[in-house]
């Protein structure tokens, strides 16, 4: 429906928005702390040990990389995003519902991601000594004067709707065509972060076969480490 169309529209918009205002040092100081940076890493690493069961499996190696790198990573999305706020009303003709929702979903995914790491570089820059490296137990404590456990709910149910969102679109008739034939007009147009994304997506559930069976084991371990953090378990990454 048209109004439908109107309303995702009006809310990639905002999505856009909010996400270049948070990247923007200008009116995001907290951008330059020293601790981003290293807190980032840090996640980075905490979630490729998380998912270790993921990539030893050969069909679900592609789909857990994917999350790694291009949905709840430490990739930098500006350009991505960036590609999404130019072509908006060309994709608004082109691309199904669907998966313009998908992509407001990964944009909102990435806002609130770096709004949680701006909050606990923050913190950690209050809370440890100079010259101390980041461990488990600093980050836990600086998670938890982050707080916000509902908005940490909602990161997590978003990272099930990207995956969700881009496997359903492999069910869509002609969609992987359409990828495909866009292919070089996008690099050509400077869209070829866009594009990639979309297709490494694609290329990842392809080879996945049960997306719903993933999407549910990374939704429960990512709820237990949450669980467990706010809890103060000492061992808040520990499988189960």
């Amino acid at each position: 429906m048209p109004s439908s169309r109107s309303d995702l529209q009006a809310r990639l918009q905002r999505r856009l928005q909010l996400h270049q205002r948070l990247y923007d040092p200008a009116c995001e100081p907290r951008n330059l702390l020293p601790w981003l940076p290293r807190l980032q890493r840090w996640q980075a690493q905490r979630l490729e040990q998380s998912f270790a069961a993921f990539l030893r499996d050969p069909a679900q190696r592609p789909a857990a990389r994917f999350f790694l790198t291009d949905v709840y990573g430490d990739r930098d999305f500006r350009q991505r995003d960036a590609d999404v706020a130019r072509v908006l009303p060309m994709m608004q003709r082109l691309l199904p519902e669907p998966l313009l929702q998908t992509l407001a979903d990964a944009i909102a995914l990435a806002a609130i991601s770096h709004a949680f790491d701006l909050r606990m570089a923050q913190a950690l820059q209050t809370l440890v000594p100079p010259g101390r490296g980041l461990d488990a137990d600093l980050y836990a404590q600086a998670y938890r004067r982050v707080g916000h456990p509902r908005l940490r709910a909602r990161q997590i149910a978003l990272i099930v709707e990207v995956g969700g969102g881009l496997a359903a679109a492999l069910r869509m008739p002609g969609v992987g065509r359409l990828l495909r034939l866009s292919r070089l007009p996008a690099r050509a147009a400077g869209l070829g972060e866009l594009q990639s994304f979309l297709e490494r997506g694609f290329e990842a559930f392809a080879a996945l076969g049960d997306a719903q069976a993933f999407l549910d084991r990374i939704r429960q371990s990512e709820i237990r480490v949450m669980q467990r953090l706010f809890a103060g378990d000492p061992t808040p990454f520990e499988p189960a």
